[in-house]
């Protein structure tokens, strides 16, 4: 369920907050201050060390490796990054003088950067939900492996859906480390990066929900549900990152399978007796509160906390309360299958 909310955040966000076309970068003055700002390396009184050393005849006419460093070019931190950042901050002083609104450049707000970080509170929340993914991960693996008992054969676990919560676990965990990177600097491959990973976990989130949802415990049907999913999730991904990076299409895909998950949870959550069913209702109506906030797209507060930073805020108590109940899941169903062993 978490896959849901998180991959429809990073869907929506990137949509917001790709490098798209927008009102402040079609706006005359600040072009003309990136323009100029690219030929001198002044914007105001800021000086701009990158254009400086770009346009020196040194540098022109050296070697490849004495260009600009490469540690400055894998940030992005160079002569036109630098200008559409200062220029951006720029205009905005401008238009609050006048008392104007602020508008978005390039598809983004106009934030303030904190060293390389682009998107300050949004990078430190997803960082902070891949500590909490790695953590509740963790807690599960010990949970099922050392503290419920096993089977006295195999010395496998009892409860049939471990290896699903295990890979569950890694693509969660990938997917907030590409969304922590991407809010860091949002460069073409790291984008590319960031949707693949949360269309990965969208769909095996999928397959994760109808398996628990439906009991499926036979390998055979098991393959029959997941296989459609993956080849689906497979070719989407391919087409994304090597035909078309449509985030129209995209979107699309993301809320059919998003609304799908959510069916499964629903009808497994109506219908079970077991009472940790009661955090999957949390979950959903906690989601949906959520949502909210990306609805309500408002600019940053002090040029660092947005809407879509505050969404990102509200998945790391509904990730505790996923993993608390995969754990209850699990000690429940061992609990019964334990006793049906003796």
């Amino acid at each position: 369920m978490v896959g849901l909310w998180f991959s429809l955040v990073l869907v929506i966000g990137s949509l917001v907050g790709g490098l798209h076309a927008s009102a402040g970068d079609a706006d005359p003055i600040y072009r003309a201050c990136v323009g100029e700002c690219e030929k001198t390396g002044h914007v105001g009184d800021i000086t701009i060390p990158h254009c400086l050393i770009w346009h020196s005849d040194q540098m022109k006419n050296s070697s490849w490796y004495m260009q600009e460093p490469l540690y400055l070019q894998w940030k992005q931190l160079n002569c036109g990054s630098d200008c559409c950042y200062h220029c951006m901050l720029q205009r905005e002083n401008e238009r609050q003088e006048l008392g104007l609104a602020p508008i978005k450049y390039h598809g983004k707000w106009p934030f303030k950067r904190i060293y390389v970080f682009q998107e300050p509170a949004s990078a430190a929340f997803s960082a902070l939900n891949l500590v909490m993914h790695f953590n509740g991960w963790l807690s599960f693996f010990i949970l099922v492996n050392y503290k419920l008992p096993l089977r006295p054969q195999s010395k496998r676990t009892y409860y049939e859906y471990t290896g699903l919560w295990h890979i569950y676990g890694f693509l969660a965990m990938n997917a907030w480390l590409w969304s922590a990177l991407f809010h860091t600097r949002d460069f073409e491959l790291i984008e590319k990066f960031d949707y693949s990973s949360a269309v990965a976990l969208l769909g095996f989130s999928l397959i994760l929900s109808l398996l628990r949802a439906f009991d499926i415990k036979d390998e055979a049907t098991r393959v029959m549900y997941a296989a459609p999913i993956l080849a689906f999730v497979t070719t989407h991904i391919l087409y994304l990152n090597f035909y078309e990076l449509d985030f129209g299409w995209n979107m699309k895909v993301c809320t059919v399978m998003g609304v799908a998950q959510l069916l499964s949870w629903a009808i497994w959550a109506g219908r079970t007796p077991q009472p940790h069913r009661l955090k999957i209702w949390a979950i959903v109506l906690g989601g949906a509160v959520a949502m909210l906030l990306e609805t309500y797209d408002f600019a940053p507060w002090g040029g660092y906390l947005d809407a879509h930073a505050l969404w990102h805020a509200t998945t790391i108590p509904l990730t505790c309360l996923w993993w608390s109940f995969a754990k209850a899941d699990a000690e429940h169903r061992t609990a019964v299958l334990v006793k049906k062993a003796k």
